[in-house]
């Protein structure tokens, strides 16, 4: 069975940074805490765990004074900030430059739909850390959508502007764009900001290539995932028989029974050395069965 893992699957540069942020600060020994996953892989939390990465909440901060606190990638509303500051709490701020210059795009969509009564919509998932941190970046509400029923939450006799989560799927981005061109009362007042990260979008195209040529696909990624979820069902609608698995433990042998080629990718959030573990798991249930037949 010919086993073959993606070169293009794993860490986005995003993740990348706020990992080789988290490992630095962990180098002088004393206790990093992170507000919330720093990545949406329970795997590598564990390992970062064993280097004295604590996770904590926004209810923990009081208790914190003193202490280092790690923003991760998905970014933070400035109330975090604000917080930190008051109670003598050290930043270590990792948030993604992507999702640091749409936080600002968000802010100045709020800016330009004031004077009109507009409103500002995001495509994203309701309560992920990134909307959390792009909502909150003004006191004004912001309409969040994940779907196309969802447009019924928005006015279309006012302006609208429309911008994504960085991990959205540009498909869409683009559907739901369109449809509010077709609603709104005057089209040309729909302003459509595509934000989405090409790094992490163009991975879809890419997934689709890939997972067509093997008989079997397993992508790796963390329950917790945003991102693994999109790209899961991407590798599922051009492979049917693509499994998903947070760690190689949840294998299942079967999967591979008459499978000639099997190829194993995963999501931005998911480390390159777990779908190794992965893709060796998966060639000793390989060498087993040859040894049995």
């Amino acid at each position: 069975m010919r086993i073959e893992i993606d070169d293009k699957s794993g860490f986005c540069f995003g993740v990348v940074r706020a990992i080789t942020e988290a490992e630095r600060a962990l180098g002088s020994g004393s206790t990093v805490y992170s507000l919330g996953d720093i990545v949406h892989n329970r795997i590598e939390v564990q390992r970062l765990e064993q280097l004295g990465l604590r996770t904590v909440t926004h209810a923990d901060m009081p208790r914190l004074a003193g202490c280092r606190l790690f923003i991760r990638a998905h970014g933070e509303p400035p109330t975090t900030y604000a917080a930190a500051r008051e109670l003598g709490i050290e930043v270590i701020d990792a948030t993604c430059p992507v999702v640091a210059r749409l936080q600002r795009r968000v802010k100045e969509a709020h800016e330009r739909m004031l004077p009109t009564g507009g409103q500002v919509v995001i495509l994203g998932k309701r309560g992920h850390a990134e909307v959390v941190g792009l909502t909150g970046q003004v006191p004004d509400p912001t309409i969040v959508v994940e779907r196309a029923e969802d447009l019924s939450l928005i006015d279309f006799a006012r302006p609208v502007y429309f911008l994504s989560q960085t991990t959205q799927s540009i498909a869409l981005f683009e559907e739901l764009g369109a449809e509010m061109r077709r609603r709104a009362a005057d089209p040309d007042q729909v302003y459509i900001d595509d934000t989405i990260c090409r790094q992490v979008s163009n991975r879809e195209q890419h997934l689709t290539e890939f997972s067509g040529r093997f008989d079997a696909v397993v992508f790796v990624c963390g329950r917790k995932s945003s991102n693994g979820k999109v790209l899961s069902e991407v590798c599922r609608r051009a492979n049917p028989r693509t499994h998903v698995v947070e760690e190689a433990s949840e294998i299942e042998p079967e999967w591979f029974d008459g499978i000639a080629s099997v190829g194993i990718c995963g999501a931005t959030s998911t480390p390159k050395w777990l779908m190794q573990e992965v893709a060796d798991a998966i060639g000793n249930l390989n060498e087993k069965l040859k040894m049995k037949n």
